[in-house]
């Protein structure tokens, strides 16, 4: 006998955990963009942390205990979603219980904020079992980085959460990775992105200043967005983009993708972090010669290799907040802090 999704939710009790499936109510039919941003609450080192997989699984448990250990010396309380160590192919589950997972650890009141282990692929085939009503009146942090773009993006979209593109649990927390983190979520400051002393392939694409709220993450995940209710306006926003292992001729393409959707003729600033083995081969144009065709024409203030990767040291930025930028000096900062 055949069950649809719809069935499967009420009869699991899914539902009940504001699990939208496919009967979506109204306000996740349209798309809706806050006018005003939800703050979430700051953490501390000993906060509750629920862990959650809402992309691909930590294949090895070896890898996942060390994970655990890591956390754990940092300070936090941690609490496991019930589907966190699943695996179904490349998911860490399957949607209703990926959904599940995240859904409760926005209702559990013992957690403070909600840690994703890891991306991979997944995001995009839950944010519409997400119930966006209950997310709204319990509002947390939620931080991760490639895959969890797409929950950054629909998270501010639905309700004007504020959510936080930095590490995963998987992460290297070394203190570059930690300093941003507790600057921005512990500390209550307003974050300020420079270059690391490493990072020396960073250019300026576009000299100039600009202001904006801060939109983006990964672009392969934000490009597979397009067309859907789940982005918000890019009007007048800066937009950060990362990525890895892509040919740069994919890059001109998504990058294209995003130039013939409006969104690049939308935005104030443009800054890159790293595009991680992203090497153009032969016989093909090289990453700078890429942005002097598709972004230097329109204008406006650019820059590549913020610290904003698939590397080992990766700040931490709160989406949707209001940032300047200078792409002369290769910086952003937040313009006010992200957290009450």
């Amino acid at each position: 006998m055949s069950i649809s999704r719809k069935q499967f939710l009420k009869n699991t009790g899914l539902a009940s955990l504001g699990l939208a499936g496919l009967s979506k109510s109204s306000s996740n039919n349209e798309k809706t963009i806050s006018n005003e941003l939800i703050l979430p609450k700051a953490i501390s080192w000993n906060s509750t942390i629920g862990l959650v997989a809402p992309a691909s699984p930590i294949y090895d448990s070896s890898q996942f205990d060390e994970m655990i250990s890591t956390l754990n010396e940092l300070g936090f309380n941690l609490k496991l979603g019930q589907h966190v160590q699943d695996q179904y192919g490349y998911l860490a589950g399957t949607d209703e219980d990926r959904a599940q997972d995240l859904m409760s650890m926005f209702t559990d009141p013992e957690v403070d904020a909600i840690l994703c282990v890891r991306g991979g692929w997944g995001c995009n085939r839950i944010i519409d079992l997400l119930d966006y009503e209950i997310i709204k009146a319990n509002p947390k942090p939620l931080i991760g980085f490639s895959d969890i773009t797409s929950l950054h993006n629909a998270l501010l979209s639905k309700t004007g959460l504020v959510s936080f593109h930095g590490p995963v649990g998987k992460s290297e927390w070394n203190s570059f990775t930690k300093n941003s983190f507790e600057e921005v979520l512990i500390n209550k400051k307003r974050g300020v992105y420079e270059l690391d002393e490493l990072q020396i392939d960073a250019f300026t694409i576009t000299k100039g200043t600009a202001e904006g709220p801060l939109l983006g993450g990964n672009l392969s995940v934000l490009v597979a967005m397009l067309g859907s209710d789940y982005l918000p306006s890019f009007d007048n926003a800066i937009l950060f983009l990362e990525d890895v292992g892509e040919d740069v001729y994919r890059l001109d393409r998504m990058l294209t993708q995003l130039k013939l959707n409006g969104i690049l003729d939308q935005i104030s600033g443009f800054i890159f972090g790293k595009c991680t083995n992203c090497d153009a081969g032969s016989n093909s144009l090289t990453i700078p010669q890429l942005f002097d065709d598709l972004i230097k024409p329109l204008n406006i203030p650019a820059y590549y290799g913020a610290m904003i990767s698939h590397e080992k040291l990766n700040v931490t930025i709160p989406v949707g907040i209001r940032a300047r930028m200078n792409a002369e000096e290769m910086k952003f900062e937040a313009l006010s802090s992200a957290v009450k």
